[in-house]
């Protein structure tokens, strides 16, 4: 059962840093899109930051549990 879990964690762990990586390539189609709308003009740099912000805790959450993964597989396999 605990290994089950922790494969899961390492998927999940990669499908988080290929979430914040897919966001990074589109925030600059998207920005376009928001730029058309004039309420949100006076906001731009606050959601461009918001937006990158988003996509580098993706990455770093991902890493962080593929990085906890790893070195849990180093313990186990130092332990047999």
């Amino acid at each position: 059962m605990a290994d089950k879990k922790n494969k899961l964690q390492l998927v999940w762990g990669i499908l988080l840093v290929l979430a914040g990586i897919g966001v990074f390539f589109k925030i600059p189609q998207k920005m376009t899109q928001i730029k058309e709308i004039e309420q949100f003009a006076a906001y731009i740099y606050f959601i461009y930051f918001c937006f990158y912000l988003i996509a580098i805790l993706l990455i770093v959450g991902g890493a962080k549990k593929i990085y906890s993964h790893w070195k849990r597989s180093i313990a186990n396999n130092s332990k047999e």
